[in-house]
């Protein structure tokens, strides 16, 4: 009450100024919870004149600060805000906390800010639920849970284990209220675990809690399955892991352990010594903890070597005798029992069809039986018992009371073709073998060759040498080898003629022939018939085998060995044609390109069948009804490799009348293909070259000649596929051009249907690219029923490869044949000449040459300095002489003198073009954008500017012409300020430039804008006001000065090199000779007209008579850019016409009004005329002018 009746009497009696406002809060305080016994602040400002003073009051009670009781913890801050140096905070006593509020007054008022509370934050020690101990198995989730104490503000919870934060970003642990769960616990999860609560006071650490993982038994090594031999040692290996450590135990499935001979190992592994064949079984390992058990298996097999028990003996037989050889064995497993006669290759097992006509057969318990014995079969016949576990062999010798073999001579080698040169030798080979040793007798067409002619001689190995051949040796030349069992004959052509230019092959060497084919082996044998297989040598000599020849011999057929097959191309073949019931030997040769090889072996005697019995009288309806009566049962096919199975089957009612059986098979859905098996105690076949990944029908049909048994019940089976052993066919690629990027068709057909060898899911394409430095590759698949794709986002100009390939589930075939395609670029056809330029420029020989270009420019550039600096000094010798122009102004203003001194023309001096272009100057301001020259700094179209306006009134006619052949002329240019396109002046002469009074009804020649001559151009709008002329008007005679900012692309090059020239001459500067004359009273120049744009120019053009005449040069200096001296300024760039006006008041040269001309873009600069003119022009023009134009007042100085 007191503070307010001090207000109101401050109000009463005192007046409020006007400067003066009422207080306002402009920061108020904010809420805080502050730690007991921590600073704290309340901020509140408050803005007011007179300043406010500011007071605090805490639940409307007023704070006692440090003002009132310096020993106080509360300080009140000059800025107003209410400072804490600790808070204090108790439990019975809380002075500090509470709501707050600032009051600030001043005699104008008061202003309260808004309420802040004050809070002491507190964080107990004792936690409401304290974690507790965890014990869970390995992959079972565990949750472990707490409650924080009490605080405020309420405290948030984190975990440590181990000390260490727990990372809550691992997916199998949730942090959520007081709950930690971890999903899917691992060992490496167990520790100790502490729920953390913090809030601002700090943090609590609850009591730590234990989390137990245990692990179920896991199998570190398992026992493996294993093969030993007999009395051999095996370890089982049995490693686990767990928490507890878990307990391990062995056990035999289906028996026990073997006593006395197995132990358990500190490594829980089990052994067993001395093993038995009845030890084999499977054995197992068992682990278990208290969390779980395992078990592993592995399995034991003991093999026992074969070993012999019966042994066969040794025979002697004669001739149709049946011999039986016995071979007991025994092994585990039981060993495969096979016998083979010694130095064959065929091998005879049990169960196996008989061999060689029926007579050897192998029977289950492996005796070996041979019926009709003949001579042939003497030898050593080789008993072997085969396992895993070993083999074991033992033979006995048949020996077959025969008389002597009578087998004809073979001939080795025989004679060659051959051509040969007269005057040359021959060997003619005839190499043989026997028993008894034949003898060789030669023959020639037919003819016994005799020992009388001494040119021929018989060489001791039978080869036939002939020397000095003569023509008429030529002839068939044969080997004729004989002994008492017979004789073979071999022969060869021997040719003997003129070469005539012609190379003679030569005879073949011995390394070139291939090798002997090894023995052949019948496989088949019908009436008729006998089918042989052998193998090719590894020697193919100089060419590869290309066939095989096949010869026989048979006693009942003649004594000499005969041609049987030729041109054979499979290394299997069926000799056809033979006589029934009859024994053949036959021996394979091979052939190359460069002759036949030795022969094979000789076979072993095989003899054709003999007459069927139905040619004996059999009864047809007892074959057809016992043929009827048999069950041929087929079992599961046995898969060999991708393309072939062994089919066998059993016979439930044998019969006589059986000559084979015809296995039937095909694709299903096909056709049916036969394979016949002409055997009628086989009992198994293989079916070869079947079609990979397809399903087959199959079954067996026995026959007898012409008649056929009941089929059997038909099975199916599917052979393994394989990736396609042929790329898909006829594979094109077409560019497709789509509106946002590049694209190529690619179409294809499937690979041939016997080389897909499976069923196509689909195909896969590949596009790879390559540049010089980065490597594109777009591969597609698509659907095996799918024949085209289109591929996108290739790059132009990078050569791609497209490759196909069929899928099957066995995985990717054969790639087709890369097909190249390049993506052609749209701007190659713009940028082809721009890129060969750039291959041009890069090219080393012409950098070099550019290089000795500028050299040579920069030679000659110093050559013309040179000369003309030296023809400067010359001139500089001569009286200086100007024409005297009356009235000529000069700008009020900056820099209106060179470098400020009176009297001399500054660089703005450029835009008087009767004044000497080439006056010194040496504040010359180049500008970036253009060559422009700046001097001063005050506007040029303003009342201080002037012109030269005195008049000429006439001038006389010029005496003498200059020569049209003289390289000296004067420089002249055309007025016309007309031409001058206004929007081609500098920015600081645009916005006021106004042409003299009285020129714009003048025509100039200037260049025309329009499609013909006589179209009237539209009259430019001028800008700007006239300026106010002398009473002494020139305007009728001369066009308004140049605008010095407007300068030519074509002066650009070389200001900087005249600046410094003229710089440079500074101590040598004389007033310069003018380069202008002027043309008077019709006498003019020849020379061209300037051009026209988009016209031809005309050779005259009309004038008014306020037209001025045109100056010209002389017509051998074509107006160039560069011919005149480098000032800035230059001439038109074409020709100027020539006025035919009788009496011309005037032609001035204005160098300056042309800088708006634009040169042709075919113009070269020329500079020769640049150095002439300086020097013979400038001089010959004054000496023109003083003597042909009076009127002008000549000065010397």
């Amino acid at each position: 009450m007191q503070v307010m009746t001090t207000d109101f009497l401050s109000l009463i009696g005192s007046r409020p100024r006007l400067e003066d406002a009422a207080p306002r809060i402009v920061e108020h305080p904010s809420d805080l919870i502050v730690s007991k016994g921590e600073p704290a602040t309340l901020n509140c400002k408050a803005e007011g004149r007179p300043t406010p003073v500011v007071e605090w009051y805490k639940d409307g009670e007023r704070v006692e600060t440090d003002r009132e009781d310096p020993r106080s913890h509360r300080m009140l801050l000059p800025s107003g805000s209410l400072f804490f140096l600790r808070i204090v905070h108790g439990r019975r006593s809380k002075p500090d906390e509470g709501v707050y509020v600032c009051v600030a007054r001043n005699y104008l008022g008061e202003a309260v800010s808004r309420n802040a509370s004050l809070e002491v934050a507190i964080l107990r020690d004792d936690f409401r639920q304290t974690p507790s101990d965890v014990v869970v198995a390995a992959g079972e989730p565990a949750v472990m849970e707490c409650i924080p104490p009490r605080g405020h503000p309420e405290p948030t919870i984190s975990w440590k284990r181990n000390n260490v934060k727990v990372n809550d970003k691992d997916e199998r642990i949730t942090i959520r209220g007081g709950k930690l769960m971890i999903s899917n616990t691992r060992k490496s999860d167990a520790g100790m675990y502490v729920c953390v609560g913090t809030n601002m006071v700090g943090e609590k650490d609850s009591d730590p809690a234990e989390l137990v993982v245990f692990e179920r038994p896991m199998f570190v090594r398992r026992p493996v399955n294993q093969v030993v031999l007999a009395d051999d040692t095996v370890d089982f290996q049995c490693e686990v892991q767990g928490d507890p450590t878990p307990t391990i135990r062995w056990r035999k499935e289906e028996g026990e352990l073997p006593r006395g001979r197995f132990e358990i190992r500190a490594d829980n592994s089990l052994r067993l010594t001395q093993v038995k064949a009845e030890d084999e079984g499977s054995y197992t390992c068992l682990s278990e903890n208290s969390v779980g058990k395992a078990e592993a298996s592995g399995t034991l097999q003991v093999h026992v070597p074969p070993q012999i028990v019966v042994r066969p003996r040794d025979q002697i037989s004669a001739q149709g005798r049946t011999v039986t050889f016995l071979c007991g064995t025994k092994g585990n497993p039981p060993p495969a029992v096979f016998w083979q006669k010694e130095g064959s290759q065929v091998l005879l097992f049990p169960s196996q069809p008989p061999s060689q006509s029926g007579r050897f057969s192998v029977s289950l318990s492996g005796e070996l039986t041979i019926t009709d014995v003949h001579s042939e079969d003497s030898g050593y016949y080789i008993c072997q018992a085969i396992s895993v576990a070993g083999s074991i062999l033992t033979k006995a010798l048949l020996e077959v009371e025969t008389p002597s073999d009578r087998i004809p001579p073979i001939i080795r080698q025989g004679p060659a073709n051959q051509t040969l040169v007269p005057g040359t030798s021959a060997q003619l080979q005839c190499h043989v073998m026997g028993n008894p040793l034949p003898s060789i007798q030669w023959e020639r067409d037919g003819q016994r060759i005799l020992g009388s002619d001494g040119r021929i001689s018989l060489m001791e190995n039978g080869t036939l040498q002939i020397t000095a051949l003569q023509e008429t040796d030529s002839g068939a030349y044969t080997c004729v080898a004989s002994s008492l069992s017979g004789e073979t004959s071999w022969s060869g052509v021997l040719a003997v003629k003129e070469s005539g230019g012609l190379s003679v092959p030569p005879v073949s060497e011995p390394y070139q022939l291939p090798g002997p084919p090894q023995k052949p082996v019948v496989t088949d044998v019908t009436r008729n018939s006998v089918t042989l297989t052998w193998q090719p040598n590894a020697h193919e000599g100089g060419a590869a085998v290309t066939s095989y020849i096949i010869e026989a011999f048979s006693q009942s057929a003649g004594s000499t060995w005969q041609t049987v097959a030729d041109f054979v191309k499979l290394e299997k073949h069926t000799v056809t044609g033979l006589s029934p019931n009859t024994i053949y030997l036959f021996i394979v040769r091979a052939l190359n390109a460069y002759g036949l090889s030795d022969p094979s072996p000789i076979s072993e005697p095989v003899r054709t069948q003999d007459v069927s019995p139905t040619g004996q009288g059999v009864d047809h309806r007892q074959v057809q009804r016992e043929l009827g009566e048999m069950a041929v049962q087929l079992h599961e096919p046995v898969l060999l490799t991708a393309s072939s199975m062994k089919i066998s089957w059993n016979v439930d009612r044998q019969s006589q009348y059986i000559q084979g059986y015809r296995l039937l098979y095909r694709p299903v859905g096909g056709s049916w293909s036969q394979q016949e098996v002409k055997a009628a105690t086989e009992r198994s076949a293989v079916i070869a070259k079947l079609l990979k990944g397809t399903e087959y029908e199959i079954k067996i049909r026995p026959y007898f000649n012409e008649f056929q048994g009941m089929d059997s019940r038909p099975l199916t089976f599917r052979t393994p596929e394989e990736v396609p052993s042929a790329p898909p066919l006829a594979v094109t690629v077409t560019t497709v051009k789509l509106s946002n990027s590049s694209s190529v068709s690619v179409s294809w057909q499937p690979p041939p249907t016997e080389m897909q060898n499976g069923v196509i899911q689909e195909y896969k394409v590949w596009c790879l690219g390559n540049d010089s430095q980065t490597r594109y590759h777009i591969n597609q698949t698509v659907d095996g029923n799918v024949l085209t794709t289109l591929l996108k986002g290739l790059l132009p100009g990078v050569l791609y490869q497209v490759e196909v390939a069929a899928v099957t589930s066995a995985g990717v075939g054969t790639h087709s044949q890369p097909v190249s395609v390049i993506i052609s670029d749209e701007s190659d056809e713009n940028v082809s000449l721009a890129e060969q330029i750039s291959d041009v420029v890069k090219q080393p020989a012409f950098i070099a040459g550019i290089g000795g270009a500028c050299w040579v420019i920069l030679m000659g550039f110093s050559v013309w300095i040179y000369c003309r600096r030296k023809k400067r000094k010359e001139l500089s010798h001569y009286t200086a002489s100007f024409a005297y122009t009356p009235a000529v102004g000069f700008p009020h203003g900056e820099c209106s003198g060179l470098n400020g001194r009176p009297g001399m023309l500054g660089a703005n001096m450029g835009n008087y073009p009767w004044l000497a272009d080439s006056w010194p100057t040496t504040n010359l301001v180049h500008n970036n954008v253009k060559d422009s020259v700046n001097c001063c700094t005050s506007k040029h179209d303003t009342p201080e500017r002037y012109y030269n306006e005195a008049g000429i009134s006439n001038y006389l006619s010029q005496n003498e012409k200059y020569s049209t052949d003289s390289n000296e002329g004067p420089i002249y240019s055309t007025i016309d300020p007309t031409s001058e396109d206004l929007h081609r002046f500098s920015a600081q002469y645009s916005q006021n430039t106004t042409p003299y009074p009285g020129t714009s009804n003048a025509q100039y020649a200037q260049p025309d804008r329009s499609k013909t001559d006589n179209v009237k151009q539209p009259k430019q709008k001028l800008m700007g006001k006239p300026v106010k002329m002398p009473s002494l008007n020139w305007m009728d005679a001369l066009p308004p000065p140049p605008l010095s900012g407007e300068l030519d692309e074509c002066e650009e090059e070389d200001d900087d090199e005249l600046i410094q020239d003229m710089r440079s001459d500074e101590e040598e500067w004389c007033p310069p000779l003018p380069d202008r004359s002027y043309l008077m009273d019709g006498v003019m120049e020849d020379g061209p007209a300037p051009p026209l744009r988009g016209e031809a120019s005309s050779p005259t053009t009309s004038y008014s008579h306020q037209s001025t005449a045109t100056l010209t040069p002389s017509p051998r200096d074509d107006g160039h850019c560069h011919d005149i001296p480098r000032l800035h300024h230059r001439l038109p760039c074409g020709p100027v016409a020539v006025p035919r006006a009788p009496s011309p008041p005037l032609a001035q040269s204005n160098p300056n009004l042309s800088a708006n001309q634009e040169c042709p873009d075919n113009t070269v600069p020329h500079r020769s005329a640049h150095k002439r003119d300086l020097s013979q022009g400038a001089a010959q023009s004054v000496e023109n002018i003083s003597n042909t134009t009076p009127g002008v007042f000549l000065f010397s100085i």
